[in-house]
């Protein structure tokens, strides 16, 4: 792996390989739209850096053209991006993901308030987590007939897949979390009146 290229610059040739051309602001909607879910779907100034620092190094290729007035570039992925991506790929350790979760952080010392704020704080995770499991269900939706073998979405099925599981998981999670301090409150609370 290339040490000039951060993880972001692979994620977004990652997001070239499907057979298109982007603008730097279309990359960005497929980034919100795809890498939202589960990596940080970087912010449009980081896309045009990326892509500046990708075009140097020859891994994707610029194109302006004129639109109603304004210049418009789209990028394209070249064979020395793919092969780069392909390396990445290929050479770097899968990784262990690092987990920053701010609802467990704060469960972890939920005793420093009111169980209240950590029960309130569960139920908003939890439709936080409903309002994802919606956003990637359409997601996944929009994949199908496009999902099988061989064909250009396989993959991206799998990683919705994949989110849904995770997100149906933490769900699980919260609403076990939540029944425990229902089981506990009162007593909790009486407890320390």
């Amino acid at each position: 792996m290339s040490q000039d290229i951060p993880v972001t610059g692979y994620a977004i040739l990652g997001l070239l390989t499907f057979g298109d051309e982007l603008t730097g602001y279309e990359i960005k909607q497929r980034a919100d739209v795809t890498l939202r879910f589960y990596w940080v779907s970087p912010a449009m100034s980081q896309i045009y850096t990326e892509l500046r620092r990708l075009a140097e190094h020859g891994l994707v290729r610029a194109d302006s053209r004129s639109d109603g007035g304004r210049d418009v570039t789209s990028y394209a992925i070249t064979p020395a991006g793919q092969d780069a991506l392909k390396r990445w790929m290929d050479d770097t350790p899968a990784g262990f993901p690092v987990l920053k979760h701010p609802v467990l952080l704060r469960l972890l010392v939920g005793h420093a308030t009111e169980p209240e704020q950590s029960r309130r704080m569960l139920h908003d995770y939890l439709r936080e987590l409903d309002a994802a499991l919606h956003d990637l269900g359409e997601v996944r939706e929009s994949l199908r007939g496009a999902d099988g073998r061989g064909e250009p979405f396989r993959f991206p099925s799998l990683v919705a897949d994949w989110g849904l599981d995770y997100f149906a998981a933490e769900a699980r999670h919260a609403r076990r979390a939540l029944e425990s301090l229902d089981e506990t409150g009162d007593e909790t609370e009486r407890a320390s009146e």
